[in-house]
């Protein structure tokens, strides 16, 4: 494989049938919204319509939300965990999740009856500071352990929202392991955002929180229907979450879904170009710009979706991600200027790039773009490592050239 390469795998439409599909229709993320909507510092993040860009590159639209507006956290990752934790609660309360607000979480009578608990999880970075700032928000303790490699920026800003935080000398997915091990030692809840047989339930639950997420661009596009997705991939539970609330919404005229990682953590393209009903990790060190994507097995339950609900997978070099962040930080014209990290930036960079380089003309084909698509990706993250942003934008890291 050339490292320059962008390789795409195909999985055939088939119908979404999985017993999973109902906890991501349109009633659930409204549901989902109702607690979001209790919480303070909650509005919608922007959706960014880059009209002069699309109009360069040969289609009809192309929208990024931008997540660095979540919660003043810089990144999307906060709906997931904020909702998980929120529910976990209300069950232990015995109160009915149509019920469910931030208030009624966190009453003197509500906190007496809980206690204290600690609330533990693995991260490379975004996750755990949603983690760590659900958890001081809602009263309660959080750990959070951090692969090796992990960015001190990453480690200072989760230590700054009261949680115990460090970095492991393993790999995300030992990380995750050690996670466990830890909350079932200390009587703690794991909050993991990837799941395994026998630990599906708050995985869902997280997942479940995305879908805010996918309310949202729907309500801002007024109408518009988009006819390329782009999301990208870790564990797969944002894509998986976000894809199958596109199926749910629009049946036979969903979108084209496509899920990006990196060549370093491309677990999820594995597990579709082998396509034989195996889960496939990806062997070897872990190895990305994009740390937020480097994942090396898939969430089960995210698989369980993607597998019905997406039709494209594709394992692209970090310079596609970089160019992502050179484009949306230096826009055309009129258009608005979004701060994306190296994560966050992927799917615009796979789209900048198969529509601009003549080189990648054969994925652009594949991934059916053209002057009739309008697309839409989610800028997950800001600059949530400001000095690599810095080196990737200011200094040329990470060209093609």
């Amino acid at each position: 494989m050339m490292s320059d390469d962008i390789l795409v795998a195909h999985l055939s439409n088939q119908p979404c049938g999985t017993a999973l599909m109902p906890l991501f229709n349109v009633e659930a993320a409204h549901n989902v919204r109702r607690y979001h909507e209790t919480v303070a510092g909650y509005k919608p993040t922007p959706l960014k319509s880059l009209s002069l860009l699309a109009q360069h590159l040969g289609v009809k639209n192309i929208f990024v939300k931008d997540e660095s507006y979540r919660f003043g956290l810089n990144a999307f990752k906060a709906l997931g965990s904020s909702y998980c934790m929120a529910s976990l609660l209300a069950e232990r309360l015995e109160l009915p999740l149509n019920e469910l607000s931030f208030d009624a979480i966190t009453t003197e009578k509500a906190k007496e009856a809980l206690g204290q608990l600690t609330f533990v999880t693995a991260t490379d970075g975004n996750h755990g500071r949603g983690v760590a700032w659900s958890a001081q928000t809602l009263g309660h303790k959080s750990i959070v352990l951090m692969p090796k490699g992990t960015a001190a920026e990453r480690l200072e800003n989760i230590k700054k929202l009261g949680s115990d935080a460090s970095i492991t000398e393993l790999v995300y997915d030992d990380t995750v392991k050690l996670a466990a091990q830890k909350a079932k030692e200390i009587g703690g809840i794991l909050v993991q955002d990837t799941a395994w047989d026998g630990y599906e339930d708050i995985p869902l639950r997280i997942m479940q929180g995305y879908l805010t997420l996918g309310l949202e661009m729907i309500d801002q596009l007024q109408g518009v229907r988009p006819t390329h997705v782009f999301l990208q991939a870790g564990v797969g539970s944002m894509a998986a979450a976000i894809a199958a609330f596109f199926a749910n919404l629009y049946g036979d005229k969903r979108p084209i879904i496509t899920i990006v990682e990196p060549h370093g953590a491309n677990c999820l393209y594995k597990t579709a170009l082998a396509n034989d009903g195996a889960i496939h990790a990806y062997e070897g060190n872990l190895h990305s710009i994009m740390a937020g994507l480097c994942c090396g097995v898939p969430c089960t339950v995210a698989w369980d979706l993607l597998k019905e609900c997406a039709d494209y997978f594709v394992s692209m070099p970090d310079f596609v991600a970089a160019d992502g962040m050179r484009i949306l930080g230096a826009p055309l014209g009129n258009d608005p200027r979004v701060i994306s990290g190296e994560s966050g930036a992927s799917t615009f960079g796979l789209v900048a790039d198969c529509l601009r380089k003549p080189e990648y003309e054969h994925v652009k084909e594949t991934l059916q773009l053209n002057d009739d698509s309008t697309v839409l990706c989610i800028s997950t993250e800001g600059d949530t490592d400001q000095s690599n942003y810095r080196h990737v934008v200011w200094d040329g890291g990470f060209s093609s050239n």
